[in-house]
C-alpha cells in the first residue's frame, strides 16, 4: 500500500504539470497518504508514524520504495528483525 500510495502520489504530482493542469497536483497527498494510511489502519492495524514524525515518515516512505526497487527490502527487515 505504501509503494501503490508513493507511486500514484508522485503521479498525481508530475503528470498534471505535464497535461497543463496543475491545481490537480493538489490532490498528491490525498493519494499517496490515503493508500499508506488504509494500509496501516485496515491491514496492519496500527497507527501512521506520520502523525508524530512527519519528516521521517516521508522520507522513509522512499527510502522502502527504494529498497523494493532494488530487491533489498528483504533482506533489510530481518537485519533490523535480527538487532531487536
Amino acid at each position: 500500500m505504501h509503494a501503490t500510495g508513493t507511486l500514484l502520489g508522485l503521479c498525481t504530482l508530475v503528470v498534471p504539470f505535464v497535461i497543463g493542469h496543475p491545481w490537480f497536483a493538489l490532490a498528491w497527498p490525498v493519494v499517496a497518504y490515503g493508500f499508506a494510511w488504509a494500509g496501516h489502519y485496515l491491514i496492519e492495524g496500527n497507527k501512521p508514524a506520520t502523525f508524530g514524525h512527519p519528516f521521517w515518515s516521508f522520507i522513509s516512505d522512499f527510502r522502502m520504495l527504494g529498497l523494493m526497487a532494488t530487491g533489498r527490502l528483504k533482506a533489510r527487515m530481518e537485519e533490523k528483525r535480527n538487532n531487536i
